[in-house]
């Protein structure tokens, strides 16, 4: 029997799930702050504009950087049918990553940020970032190279993009100038250094929160399904074909600006023929069911797995329909695109990570299940009722904000509502945004009390096992 190293995949499971509960509760309080102002306290590290970045950073580079480690370092053994290649380099990667994480929570709310979108860390962290990801690729790609199998399966390539890509677009991105210890100055200028950001902002989607996901889908569904993937070639067309064009979909956030037309319409098209590749991972993923569309009705964590494919699906078409002009004119500024972005982050990412999590913790511990399976189903309920509050509030708001913005007098030309006016119409949609937000948080405490128990069950197994004298 084939033992694999499994330490740092402990480690970064927990704390993706108490990462989870971190971000997840700044998350809600923000939200509340949009409500009620008087919550950012009259201080400037409790403000909106501080708290803001630190909620983005925790759910997307610590809840699910630290998921897509864990998952990453256990399906390449799996796959590859060795132990990790430099174990010891990898728990160096945990701790690292943790320490960034704990450099995050500190530098945002106190100001210090680059002001580039999903990238505000400040040089310094910025390096350490790099260091780890160096390490984290030598750890990968060691592991694959002394496999002992010849075929590489599938989600190791998607991890291997996502791996490579990121590191190519951190670099890019963040290439700057200090001037002083959190202080620096991008090297790009104006209109350039917005195209880079944005080319380095929708491939952190496309790389970060789609391809690594996809390769823990890869993995996970068939084996919860216990189905073989619908089909391999698919999965090989869908990779080429979603690697090449989502790099050049960035342009689409830069619509109506100072960038040049045609790099726009450049955006715009390829955005829509992202559409494709994005729709057929979501069917090969629920198609694997074929033959076992019965274990969803007692199987939640495969529910949440064939759910979070559905919001990949939804998510994956509304993008490319937001991305063309006409549309954008609309949605662009609103809560609109909020909602977009929590239907794929809540949907697609938080929901298929959730699974992945549940599949993984209890195997990591010795254990058959989690603790509590009417757990995992009162959490996967939470989890989708919220999310449904969520994004329809926000759409809802969005297309009445977007409307409202281009209202034009008959009689004298002149804007029919105020900026404050629209404001103020979209506080009842923001108390809805906030009861699903609650929803999806306490849904998440719920998996953290579970996954607690699962431990302890394991060592409470444990303590009850005679010594042989």
């Amino acid at each position: 029997m084939q033992i694999y190293t499994d330490n740092a995949v402990k480690n970064f499971s927990i704390m993706a799930v108490f990462w989870a509960v971190v971000g997840l509760l700044v998350g809600v309080i923000i939200s509340s702050q949009l409500i009620w102002p008087e919550l950012n306290l009259g201080l400037p590290w409790t403000s909106f504009g501080r708290l803001r970045p630190l909620h983005t950073n925790a759910v997307i580079f610590a809840f699910g950087g630290s998921t897509l480690f864990a998952t990453s370092y256990y399906i390449v053994q799996r796959t590859c049918q060795t132990k990790l290649f430099a174990p010891g380099l990898a728990n160096f990667t945990f701790w690292g990553w943790q320490l960034v994480i704990l450099l995050a929570a500190i530098t945002l709310p106190l100001g210090y940020t680059s002001g580039k979108e999903y990238a505000e860390l400040e040089w310094p962290i910025d390096i350490l970032i790099t260091i780890i990801w160096v390490c984290y690729a030598i750890v990968f790609f060691g592991t694959i190279s002394k496999r002992k199998v010849k075929h590489i399966y599938v989600a190791n390539w998607f991890f291997g993009a996502f791996i490579i890509a990121v590191a190519l677009l951190h670099v890019v991105n963040s290439a700057a100038i200090p001037a002083g210890f959190f202080k620096s100055y991008s090297i790009y200028a104006g209109v350039q250094d917005a195209m880079v950001q944005w080319w380095y902002g929708h491939n952190a989607v496309g790389f970060f929160l789609t391809a690594g996901f996809l390769g823990i889908m890869y993995y996970f569904v068939p084996k919860q399904a216990n189905r073989p993937v619908y089909s391999y070639s698919l999965s090989i067309v869908h990779f080429w074909a979603l690697i090449f064009t989502y790099m050049w979909a960035g342009p689409h956030h830069l619509h109506y600006t100072a960038l040049p037309d045609w790099t726009q319409s450049l955006g715009m098209v390829f955005s829509i023929i992202l559409l494709a590749p994005s729709w057929g991972g979501m069917i090969n993923g629920i198609m694997t069911l074929s033959g076992a569309w019965d274990k969803l009705k007692t199987d939640p964590i495969l529910r949440f797995m064939i759910v979070s494919l559905s919001f990949y699906g939804m998510s994956t078409f509304e993008g490319p329909m937001m991305a063309i002009k006409t549309v954008n004119a609309l949605s662009h500024y609103t809560e609109w695109t909020i909602g977009h972005v929590h239907s794929g982050a809540l949907g697609w990412v938080g929901m298929v990570s959730m699974g992945a999590l549940y599949c993984l913790i209890p195997k990591l511990y010795g254990q058959k299940n989690m603790y509590s399976t009417k757990l995992i189903e009162i959490h996967f309920w939470m989890a989708t009722i919220g999310i449904v509050f969520y994004i329809a509030a926000l759409w809802i708001a969005g297309v009445m904000e977007g409307l409202m913005w281009r209202e034009i007098d008959p009689f004298d030309g002149t804007l029919t509502y105020t900026f404050a006016e629209s404001v103020k119409a979209k506080t009842p949609y923001y108390m809805a945004r906030l009861f699903g937000g609650l929803l999806y948080f306490g849904g998440m405490l719920i998996m953290f009390w579970n996954v607690i128990k699962t431990i302890q069950n394991k060592k409470l197994i444990a303590s009850k096992i005679p010594e042989i004298s």
